[in-house]
């Protein structure tokens, strides 16, 4: 073959390869308008989602809120209540955390949203009222437990009103 030849079947190669690439690379975007550009991996939902999150629930804006008080408000043993909400969203009512499995647990007592159609309507419980309903429910749920926080072994009232 001759060197134009080899030239010429080299850029046709080149320019294929080009093509296919930017093909690639094409596919995998997303048009987002500007003012809701995110990044889609994982978002702090301005500090209410520390370990990242893919979507914000409650919001970007942390409210943190007095726990005895919220514990007050039901007759449950309060440092039981007072430790499983610090540990659980240390009285940020907007907190969210999203698991491995993809749910969603979010407020002051981190609802999960596997819970959210029988306490809150299949609405996020970010509200402290709403979470706090939700909160009794699952409490309820436990037996008048704790047993369905993932906390209550750092607090040590699994079984434990």
């Amino acid at each position: 073959l001759s060197l134009f030849c080899l030239i010429k079947m080299n850029f046709i190669f080149f320019v294929l390869v080009a093509i296919a690439l930017a093909t690639f690379c094409h596919a995998g975007t997303v048009a987002v308008k500007p003012e809701e550009q995110v990044n889609l991996s994982s978002s702090t939902c301005g500090g209410n989602c520390p370990g990242g999150c893919a979507s914000c629930p409650c919001g970007t804006t942390t409210s943190y809120q007095d726990i005895s008080t919220w514990c007050s408000k039901h007759s449950w043993n309060q440092a039981n209540c007072k430790c499983i909400m610090s540990h659980e969203s240390g009285g940020n009512a907007n907190a969210v955390n999203q698991n491995s499995g993809g749910s969603y647990d979010v407020g002051l007592w981190q609802i999960n949203d596997y819970n959210w159609n029988s306490c809150s309507g299949g609405k996020a419980p970010c509200s402290g009222s709403t979470n706090l309903d939700c909160a009794i429910d699952v409490y309820n749920w436990g037996g008048k437990t704790w047993q369905f926080w993932s906390t209550c072994g750092a607090c040590g009232c699994c079984n434990s009103a």
